[in-house]
């Protein structure tokens, strides 16, 4: 009997192909829906490995229903959404897809930084709108980018490749990370601060970091009093990281100057959530690494890294190292 493959949303038939060949391949059909809790459980009993993404739960229950199940391979970079010790307790391999979306996002945030501070969706929306009548000094004025400064909080390769843009707008670059990086200080001019100066002193506070017991819910009421007034806070990490109500009442009360959001604590995030209501906040539906190009390498490497276990060999991008090859 051939190993039985579960993918948790419907991805292209020429992606899916290699699998295909020497598995057995079941997919939940849908592109724009979750697949059902139900459904998840169900196909984890019979898998030998799950292709799942960033939407999905993969708890505790349903890695000790997949008694079969020897790899889990996530659609991210990030895994805050998979239990990884329980998987390693159940000799459960778990990957995900670094590296390959680095630079996509890194541009994603970026935008929406400029579209955040040039005020880019308003202004858009204010043309279609027909409420431009004429030319006057200051309208829709937004932030200047050029020569401020941004302090990025999650110095990883994204953070990185972020810092490497902001040189290109000649900014002043301030981070913090558990760990100090070198290599950006050298190559890109970046200085190392805590987490107290990062926001006190930048223009632009840019959050990269993961979704970790230290960084959720570290963005506070009180957070947001220290920054600058003129402060844009951005968010392309993971929306848990912030206290949304700290950070609605900080941008109504114009303790801040105005907010860009890739991601949320629920997602799909209601349309009628407080934030929504803010001219000075531009949302957008978490599509960080979404470039044909990187998303489909980061099927890719889940497809590889998938086929590589259940030949018996070590997967490419492991993320719980003390899981060994039986």
């Amino acid at each position: 009997m051939k190993p039985y493959i579960y993918i948790t949303r419907k991805l292209p038939d020429h992606i899916v192909e290699p699998l295909s060949q020497k598995y057995e391949v079941h997919m939940w059909e849908r592109e724009d829906v979750p697949v059902p809790r139900e459904t998840l459980l169900e196909e984890a009993k019979k898998a030998d490995a799950l292709l799942t993404m960033l939407s999905e739960r993969v708890d505790e229950e349903v890695i000790e229903v997949g008694e079969n199940v020897k790899v889990i391979a996530n659609l991210a970079v990030g895994f805050d959404n998979v239990n990884v010790d329980a998987a390693t307790r159940k000799g459960i391999a778990i990957c995900n897809t670094p590296d390959v979306l680095t630079d996509s996002t890194a541009d994603l945030t970026v935008a929406l930084l400029m579209a955040t501070a040039r005020r880019v969706v308003e202004a858009a929306e204010f043309v279609k709108q027909g409420q431009w009548k004429s030319w006057s000094p200051l309208l829709l004025a937004g932030h200047d980018i050029h020569h401020q400064t941004i302090g990025i909080f999650g110095m990883g390769s994204i953070g990185e490749a972020v810092a490497k843009r902001a040189t290109g707008f000649d900014m002043n670059i301030l981070y913090h990370n558990r760990s100090r990086k070198q290599s950006a200080e050298e190559r890109l001019g970046a200085q190392y601060c805590t987490f107290d100066e990062l926001v006190a002193k930048s223009d632009f506070v840019v959050c990269l970091a993961p979704l970790t017991d230290e960084t959720r819910n570290i963005f506070t009421k009180d957070v947001f009093k220290r920054m600058k007034r003129s402060a844009i806070f951005i968010n392309a990490s993971r929306g848990p990281l912030v206290d949304e109500e700290a950070l609605y009442r900080a941008l109504k009360n114009g303790d801040i100057a105005g907010a860009g959001l890739d991601v949320f604590v629920q997602e799909p995030i209601g349309a009628d959530h407080p934030l929504l209501t803010l001219p000075n906040v531009v949302a957008l539906p978490h599509i960080g690494s979404s470039s044909v190009d990187s998303r489909s390498k980061m099927m890719e490497l889940c497809v590889e890294n998938i086929d590589l276990i259940l030949s018996g060999k070590e997967p490419k991008t492991l993320v719980n190292k003390q899981w060994v090859l039986k």
